[in-house]
């Protein structure tokens, strides 16, 4: 899917490129926060990877409740998870990935993709990062 299409389809908006987690990536992906994290208790925020793009393995750790909801919005992308098959991402799709559970989620090599991330609050929350997902792993998807 071309970029001039794809933009379109995202109805939230691509938002600014992830800086602040570009470390954590591979390929260039973009962030357009929903919701103040001062102003309300649950942070949603529109998350855009180009393609080929995904994010490192990863955990969303905590000791209650906690952990991620995927909400596909537009593209097609991957979420994978450890021990499980991956699983082709396409809009409308939820995912739910409870917490203490490792995990990544990207874009497809052809298409954009992008997803609302929803925080799930619980106590003693604290993402940690890991290893990326190999270019072996991924290519053969």
């Amino acid at each position: 899917m071309e970029n001039q299409d794809f933009d379109k389809l995202n109805i939230f908006g691509k938002g600014e490129p992830n800086i602040n987690f570009v470390q954590y990536f591979k390929g260039n992906s973009f962030l357009n926060p929903l919701t103040n994290p001062k102003e309300c208790p649950l942070f949603l925020a529109n998350v855009t990877f180009e393609p080929g793009c995904r994010n490192n393995w990863h955990i969303h750790k905590s000791t209650s409740g906690g952990g991620q909801i995927l909400v596909c919005i537009a593209g097609s992308g991957w979420y994978g998870e450890e021990g499980k098959e991956p699983v082709s991402l396409e809009p409308g799709m939820v995912i739910n990935i409870p917490a203490n559970v490792k995990h990544w989620h990207g874009a497809k090599k052809d298409s954009w993709f992008s997803h609302i991330s929803v925080e799930v609050p619980g106590e003693n929350i604290q993402n940690e990062w890991l290893e990326d997902v190999s270019d072996e792993y991924y290519d053969n998807l």
